[in-house]
């Protein structure tokens, strides 16, 4: 099996340009394949491979050897550019890799914070009245109760909140607008922060909803350090941007019985499948709380 090998590394080298550090990986990738087929069957050929062999590497490779589905994939890959380089020199007539299917990638499920936490940092931060305690306290809860994304957020205007509706009207990715409702606790604290903010800078007209002690706007460090200094104080999770403030909106709205697809509209998503891993963070969720709380777990 070997006498294929050489040529086809060197056509990495020569042709494609690749670094001798990836060279290396094919070789290797190549060499444990041949390997594990030789163990498997002793008299099997490059030309004579079929998809079922390569099932069997894959099969072993994730239970066997404990791999993650992004290193199997990447020696898949090594596997197909192999194979379109043997149809290329005409030595095969089959491409196995051709009815192979890739182990899917496992999704890591979004971090967020638990209601019991929020209310507590909300709790918290009623106490600051300052400007830039006040204005905090309205970022935390306006990515919480809107679950907007930063991009959002830094792009709102006094004129994008109607506090007569209880609204806000926010430009998600591709100038895609949407609006968001909101309820009482939240129209108060806007209210609140522009009093707040007109009387500590002196003026009415300001560039957006969020600026800082000198009228400007805030940019997107100052805001994801707000979130980040607040969210220290009530949670130890690794990831505390204003993302998983998002999160922790749509955690909250599907803990509390609302429709997957009102979600999906409130966050703006284009499909409901990106909507969908919130079902996994509950269910996730409902099982650490069967672990900690059932006799017989």
């Amino acid at each position: 099996m070997e006498l294929w090998t050489d040529p086809f590394l060197e056509y990495l080298r020569s042709e494609r340009n690749n670094s001798p550090r990836t060279v290396e990986a094919y070789a290797k990738d190549l060499s444990e394949f041949q390997e594990f087929l030789e163990e498997q069957n002793p008299d099997c050929q490059w030309a004579t491979l079929e998809a079922a062999d390569v099932r069997e590497w894959i099969i072993y490779l994730l239970d066997a050897q404990k791999l993650s589905e992004a290193s199997v994939n990447r020696k898949i890959s090594t596997l197909r550019t192999y194979y379109r380089y043997l149809r290329r020199m005409g030595w095969v007539t089959i491409n196995p890799m051709e009815k192979v299917v890739a182990p899917k990638k496992k999704r890591p499920l979004p971090s967020f914070v638990r209601e019991k936490e929020m209310d507590e940092l909300l709790e918290m931060t009623k106490e600051d009245g300052s400007f830039v305690g006040v204005r905090n306290r309205l970022i935390l809860m306006m990515f919480y109760e809107t679950g907007v994304r930063r991009a959002e957020l830094l792009g709102m205007t006094d004129s994008c909140v109607d506090l007569v509706a209880k609204q806000v009207k926010v430009t998600g990715k591709r100038n895609k607008q949407r609006l968001i409702p909101f309820g009482d606790e939240l129209e108060n604290e806007i209210k609140n922060y522009q009093k707040v903010r007109n009387e500590a800078l002196g003026g009415e007209v300001f560039p957006a909803l969020f600026v800082t002690e000198k009228g400007v706007a805030m940019n997107p460090s100052q805001v994801t350090k707000v979130v980040r200094d607040n969210l220290s104080k009530v949670t130890t999770i690794k990831k505390r941007s204003p993302h998983v403030l998002r999160h922790s909106f749509a955690t909250a709205m599907l803990n509390n019985k609302a429709d997957l697809t009102s979600i999906q509209k409130l966050l703006g998503h284009e499909s409901v499948a990106t909507t969908e891993i919130y079902t996994h963070v509950s269910f996730e969720e409902l099982k650490n709380e069967y672990k900690n709380a059932h006799p017989r777990k």
